[in-house]
Order: C-alpha cells, then structure tokens, then sequence
C-alpha cells in the first residue's frame, strides 16, 4: 500500500546535515521549510503547517522545546520528531513534555527515519528503543502503568501487558525476544493475543491505545 505524502519541516543549525537528511528522505516526503534558529522556526512552521517537525533539541538561540510551545499555541496538529545527537535524559524528558510525539538519536538510519515520519503523522509515538525505557519511568511512572483499576489491562497477562510495554514504546519483534529470552513466534503470539483482548487490529493501534493512557 502506498503511503501518503507528508510535509516536513527541518530545523537543525548545521546546514551540511540538513542537506544529508533531505537526501535521506524519499518521494513520500516533501520538505516544505528549513530553520536554524527557534526564532526563524517557530512562524514558518504557523506559516507552513506541515504534518511533522524534525526538530534538533540544541538550537543557537535556545532548546529545542522552545518551539514547540509557540506553534502548538497556534497549530496543535502539528506533530514533532526529535533527532538529536543528544541522548541526554534530561534533553529527551524535556522535549516530551513540551510536546514532542518521538525522540530519535541522528544514528537512526535513513530508511527507520522515514518510518518514524510516517508513524508520528498517523499519531504514534516514537523512541530510540534505548530512550524509551527511561522516558516512561520519568513521565509516566511506574512499570506497568495504569494496571490497577484497568479492565483492559487487568485482562491482560503479565507477561502480555510485558509485551505490550515493549511494542508501545517501539521495540521490534526480534528485539523483544531477545529482551525476554523467548522465540520470535512466542512475541507474535503474545501481541496477537494482546491484539484480540484489546480488540485493536495492529501494533500501531495498539501504540495509540498505549499512549492514550500515558504509557507512553
């Protein structure tokens, strides 16, 4: 199935890896502006709206998280995508709490990259898998969220909501089992089980029903 086309906007102050990152990107996203500073960012993205912001989180002028505040005052669809070189903890929790929908590190292939975009246009949320442990223990609280006094996730096994936790915060199947010590065909089990208790259809459903309960 053929994706749709997003409109992007680009704020980085190194204009080299601006360069790189549009070459990166493919037919199914338009780049519709660029900035190097918070203040030439925030009115082009009100001016532009484009669907995603691929935002560095150090800016010249001041932090990332400064944009986001300003446009989401004015256009709140506008969704926002951290890549940074920063995988900070404070730099990654501040910038979701202003507002970001995913953080990525600039070593995220260009083809994962391309994904992310997608993704983070349909309303998922998106992490460097090593990022998103810690971003849910700092904003979200404790492991397994919510549990207590959810009929969805009481249903839910242990180790089902374990798997569950780990595809919301974008972990791969193979990745999952290698974190669990279980075969590839075991995850796939666990999450179609989640999927049929839950009654969601796909793994990005089932990101937004984790998000919509700050599990993410």
């Amino acid at each position: 199935m053929s994706r749709p086309l997003r409109k992007v906007v680009l704020v980085d102050d190194h204009e080299i890896f601006r360069a790189g990152l549009r070459a990166g990107l493919d037919r199914t996203i338009e780049v519709v502006g660029e900035a190097a500073t918070v203040e030439a960012a925030v009115p082009l993205i009100v001016a532009t709206e484009p669907d995603v912001v691929l935002l560095d989180v150090h800016l010249p002028d001041g932090g990332g998280q400064t944009v986001i505040g300003p446009v989401h005052a004015s256009r709140p669809a506008v969704k926002f995508l951290a890549l940074s070189v920063s995988d900070a903890a404070e730099d990654v929790v501040a910038t979701i709490r202003a507002g970001a929908r995913g953080y990525v590190t600039k070593t995220i292939a260009p083809a994962e990259l391309i994904d992310a975009v997608h993704r983070i246009a349909d309303g998922d949320a998106v992490f460097s898998p090593w990022l998103a442990g810690f971003v849910l223990d700092a904003i979200g609280g404790a492991e397994p969220a919510a549990s207590a006094g959810d009929p969805e996730l009481d249903q839910l096994t242990p180790r089902e909501q374990e798997v569950l936790l780990l595809i919301a915060r974008g972990y791969t199947y193979k990745e999952i089992a290698g974190r669990l010590v279980v075969s590839t065909k075991t995850v796939e089990s666990h999450v179609s089980s989640v999927l049929r208790k839950l009654q969601l259809s796909n793994r990005n459903e089932l990101t937004r029903w984790a998000a919509t309960r700050r599990m993410i």
